[in-house]
């Protein structure tokens, strides 16, 4: 999920608490910090309820997982929105750099035009834009207390339930015989798809992204590949 980091071996040499604390500290930067957006919230989640429910390599209350992973999602938001609320309209003049783009903070305003203040639960499920959407949220004329209401309710929803699907898809491969060791792969390559998924759809469907998207693309392939030596 992250490259150089194995958080099964992390939790065999640290761990389970220091485990825990590390998805929770990821967790909390893909909410609430600008440079947190390519982190793999969704993913890592999945793969701490299924490790946790197998209690082999990651031997830890579900619970107090929960607990945990709903106050890094929150408090993320929150200083997302702290964020937004002091920056302002600035930040649409930053110049792009290595871990800021100006489209994704104008995809998420896009996001939040259209959704209002739903935006705060639904962008939970969509990368990229639930790193930006409290940031708008800030920007914007939405007070803190109704901001809060939905943050709550979005970190409750997605910290317990895409941590809730890994653990029960852990009792029902356990269910059936399977060995956890031998599937939790590519289930993890299956969530990584299906999170990234719902932003390739919203690129494609606009034709300039699309062309500008595979241009992009070629270019890239052609200098891995086809580079003068």
């Amino acid at each position: 999920m992250i490259p150089g980091f194995d958080l099964t071996s992390f939790a065999a040499t640290a761990g389970p608490w220091a485990a825990i604390l590390i998805v929770a500290l990821i967790i909390f930067a893909e909410s609430g910090l600008l440079i947190g957006f390519f982190l793999p919230g969704d993913s890592i989640l999945f793969t701490v309820g299924f490790l946790i429910q197998g209690g082999t390599h990651l031997h830890f209350n579900i619970f107090l997982a929960f607990v945990i992973f709903f106050l890094a999602a929150a408090l993320g938001d929150s200083v997302g929105y702290t964020f937004g609320r002091r920056v302002g309209r600035k930040i649409f003049t930053r110049p792009n750099s290595l871990l800021f783009k100006q489209e994704n903070i104008q995809r998420a305003e896009a996001f939040y035009q259209k959704h209002g203040g739903k935006t705060i639960i639904i962008a939970r499920f969509i990368p990229v834009i639930r790193t930006f959407a409290p940031i708008v949220a800030g920007i914007g004329t939405m007070k803190y207390k109704t901001f809060l209401s939905f943050n709550l309710i979005g970190a409750l929803l997605w910290a317990t339930g895409i941590t809730s699907l890994g653990y029960f898809a852990g009792k029902w491969f356990e269910s059936m015989g399977i060995a956890i060791d031998s599937v939790i792969l590519p289930i993890v390559l299956v969530i990584i798809v299906l999170s990234v998924l719902p932003p390739l759809i919203h690129i494609f469907k606009d034709k300039k992204q699309r062309v500008a998207f595979i241009n992009g693309a070629k270019y890239q392939l052609s200098t891995i590949f086809f580079k003068k030596k």
